[in-house]
């Protein structure tokens, strides 16, 4: 923005006019932090202005509330935590209680860090603005839990053959020498749980934003089932 009147002055024009209005949607999409948090409500497909139909996933995101301010002073790292959904005053500690009441926060069942960009103040609220149509965002979220797997599934082992006469089917077969090293080496891969791990989805596409409704349209799947807790941050890779 600042560039911007720079070269309109430097040119003998007029430097743009900037209404209070926008100049609040500018600062507060860039000076307060890089991502929110947000609920899965699911997958749909929309078209986009070239006719061409795009899967994508429907995001809830925020409103979310400052509920802390880190600081290089006093915890050696800046950082702002975000709260989202809400919850029950009963189903807090008194602690997690006076942590929220202290900034005017309702009680809230998620509390996440994320980097701090600028200015910020405990009880601001960060909307869906933060994003706009046409970003690259970075998604993360939790798998789908698949329980205990074997190494088909989990590995992608092609198994034995389906014949009558084999003996060898779903198997993980030998795992190892005898003479040497006498021992299975670290990091075999063999039938355990599988699922239900911290998963990040890089760059993908912001189709549409409406902020009025706190929604985000993201190109693609992103981890966890539907009415999981997601957390939507400017992607690393632009």
């Amino acid at each position: 923005m600042q560039r911007v009147m720079t070269r309109a002055v430097a040119a003998g024009q007029a430097a743009p006019r900037v209404t209070s209005g926008a100049l609040e949607r500018l600062v507060g999409r860039e000076a307060m932090t890089n991502g929110l948090l947000g609920k899965k409500l699911g997958m749909t497909q929309v078209y986009d202005s070239e006719g061409r139909l795009i899967p994508v996933t429907v995001i809830e995101t925020g409103p979310c509330r400052v509920a802390q301010v880190k600081s290089r002073d006093r915890h050696g790292y800046e950082a702002v935590q975000l709260a989202f959904g809400d919850l029950p005053e009963r189903k807090l500690t008194k602690a997690e209680l006076g942590h929220l009441k202290s900034v005017q926060v309702p009680p809230s069942r998620h509390l996440r860090e994320f980097k701090k960009t600028g200015d910020v103040q405990p009880g601001q609220v960060v909307k869906a603005d933060l994003f706009q149509k046409g970003d690259w965002v970075d998604v993360e979220g939790v798998s789908k839990g698949k329980g205990f797997q074997g190494v088909i599934k989990r590995h992608h082992y092609s198994g034995g053959p389906e014949s009558h006469g084999s003996m060898f089917h779903r198997a993980p077969g030998s795992i190892g020498s005898s003479a040497f090293p006498s021992r299975v080496w670290k990091n075999k891969t063999l039938p355990g749980h599988m699922g239900s791990e911290r998963v990040t989805v890089q760059r993908l596409k912001v189709i549409d934003a409406r902020p009025e409704e706190n929604l985000l349209f993201v190109s693609g799947a992103v981890p966890g089932a539907t009415g999981g807790v997601v957390v939507v941050r400017k992607s690393k890779k632009g």
